[in-house]
């Protein structure tokens, strides 16, 4: 009698204790929430492929909302709220809302971004340099933004004599066919509807790559939602890796599903889609991208989060004081380990 007494106390006591242990224990096997809010911009991407066939409600086991956003500043706005859970955000309002200390950490990159963000120009313009004394605009905050500044710089385009001016991407496009812009630079498909009005491209992002800037979209979730449901993460990473995979299988059947769920064009969902690069999460946790939890410190994304920061800091949109020494305690690679781990 006494030895089975003695084994539910220890039993009792286990339990206690597995309840208590963080992330790496049971909480990876705790219940769903009724609802899991996914922050997006209407853009065209693979994890659409999810939203369409109602793919996440059925691996996570629970319902997803999908919240549009006009900007990566809106969104931070949001996430500052805990209006939202887990949101596909750029390098620069990711690197923004982390120096300003929201509570996020980064899980993933979606998508280097490759040609799918470019700076379209009014017909008559042939070169970056020409753009000195031109009406520039750009949706403010934004990995585009960071690439046309950058883009400036590399190009020795003097920025006092231009006339910058910080638009969403709809109303980027209405000044566009007003005539108050000579350029711009967006993502599709408002990069499409310029282009087919008068435009045409002058740079993409990819064309500063060899000048050592890179800019990418990366997912983010508030920290108290993945400590409290880490393993839904987890399969979150997993099903945003099976739709990747299916669009890189067929990457045309793909975009006329994610066109149609959208209602775009095909071409403009195809030539987006076709502009950024999706890393496989096991390539992405090597110190060429994210690196795991012993390389990240030192790994690429980490430095060039540091080189928007400082950008940023210029253009006045953070203070320089308030930079960490290191992003690296904001990008977490353990769902990843686990995602890859197949746990």
């Amino acid at each position: 009698m006494a030895r089975t007494r003695r084994g539910l106390l220890l039993a009792g006591v286990t339990g206690a204790l597995l309840a208590m242990v963080g992330p790496i224990g049971a909480a990876w096997a705790q219940d769903v929430p009724k609802v899991v809010r996914f922050g997006w911009f209407n853009g065209p991407r693979p994890w659409i492929i999810g939203k369409a066939e109602g793919l996440f409600d059925k691996r996570l086991g629970t319902k997803v909302e999908w919240i549009a956003f006009p900007s990566g500043a809106t969104a931070l706005t949001t996430l500052a709220a805990k209006e939202v859970d887990i949101v596909r955000l750029g390098s620069s309002p990711t690197v923004a809302g982390i120096v300003r200390k929201l509570p996020i950490e980064m899980i993933a990159i979606s998508g280097v971004i490759a040609t799918s963000e470019r700076l379209i120009g009014k017909k008559g313009i042939n070169t970056v340099k020409e753009l000195e004394g031109k009406r520039l605009a750009y949706p403010p905050g934004s990995t585009a933004h960071y690439a046309l500044m950058a883009a400036l710089k590399v190009n020795n385009v003097d920025v006092g004599k231009t006339k910058l001016l910080g638009l969403t991407p709809a109303d980027m496009v209405a000044a566009w066919k007003r005539g108050d812009i000579d350029a711009g630079y967006v993502w599709g498909p408002f990069s499409h509807q310029m282009e087919s009005d008068n435009g045409r491209e002058l740079l993409a992002t990819k064309d500063l790559w060899k000048s050592s800037y890179f800019v990418w979209n990366n997912y983010v979730v508030r920290k108290e939602f993945s400590q409290q449901y880490p393993a839904l993460i987890v399969k979150f990473l997993q099903t945003f890796e099976e739709t990747a995979n299916r669009y890189k299988q067929n990457p045309d059947e793909a975009a006329r599903l994610i066109a149609a769920h959208l209602d775009q064009k095909f071409e403009f969902a195809r030539d987006t889609l076709a502009g950024l690069e999706y890393l496989p999460l096991k390539e992405q946790l090597t110190p060429k991208w994210l690196g795991n939890s012993q390389t990240k410190e030192t790994a690429t994304i980490a430095k060039s989060m540091a080189d928007a920061a400082n950008f940023l800091a210029e253009l006045g949109d953070i203070r320089k004081q308030d930079i960490p020494s290191s992003f690296a305690p904001s990008i977490n690679t353990t769902y990843m380990e686990k995602a890859v781990g197949g746990k």
